[in-house]
């Protein structure tokens, strides 16, 4: 089985150095370390690995200005941030500049491998605790926008994959509620990510949770 190739980012070195030994006990390799942004993004330029694992509150480029650098330049470069910060604010940031996925720092090995491999497949990860932060944060929010979506012209069956979107199910659930095929819930999901601008699923799910799009969420 092929490793899976990673570039770490962080500016602790010993950080760095126990998550090479954890992911190298794994079918993973290390290919690169960088203690900031602008160490990463050079190490880009004669290395591609798999995978990009970063922290955000880095010197000279955090990660949040890597991510965006990073999605803009090497768009097929999956991005997962590893942080102590738990705070929205931070969180959305990292999701908006294109992180497929975010774990903290206290996660185990095991889900830190299991996140890896899941943003290596294209996929999104965030742990549970994560999600809860964001969920948090969008329902203490005072006001929340009209519910509309006539702006951006999404039709009654794209609404209706993302209300399944937004109650966790599967590309094959999805398929069987609306007696589709999965490469047609697929295509929805690729129209709904290009017409609402998210980068991503979990951006989808914040899109229609921040316009209270349902009633039933």
């Amino acid at each position: 089985m092929k490793k899976i190739t990673v570039l770490l980012v962080d500016d602790h070195s010993m950080i760095r150095f126990g998550l090479k030994s954890f992911l190298e006990d794994d079918n993973m390799e290390v290919v690169g370390e960088a203690k900031n942004g602008v160490e990463a993004l050079s190490l880009l330029e004669s290395i591609k690995p798999d995978v990009l694992v970063t922290d955000i509150m880095m010197p000279e480029i955090d990660g949040i200005e890597l991510a965006t650098q990073v999605t803009k330049n090497y768009p097929s470069l999956p991005i997962l941030a590893l942080s102590m910060i738990n705070e929205n604010h931070h969180i959305k940031k990292m999701l908006n500049a294109g992180a497929k996925g975010y774990v903290l720092k206290d996660c185990s090995q095991k889900e830190l491998i299991e996140a890896i491999n899941t943003v290596s497949k294209g996929k999104s990860y965030y742990t549970e605790e994560v999600t809860q932060i964001i969920m948090d944060g969008l329902l203490s929010k005072p006001k929340r926008k009209e519910r509309t979506v006539s702006d951006i012209s999404i039709t009654e069956r794209e609404l209706e994959v993302l209300n399944l979107i937004c109650k966790e199910k599967t590309n094959t659930e999805i398929a069987d509620v609306l007696f589709v095929s999965t490469r047609t819930v697929e295509a929805h999901k690729r129209n709904l990510i290009d017409k609402t601008g998210c980068k991503n699923v979990a951006g989808l799910v914040l899109y229609a949770i921040e316009r209270n799009l349902f009633d039933d969420l």
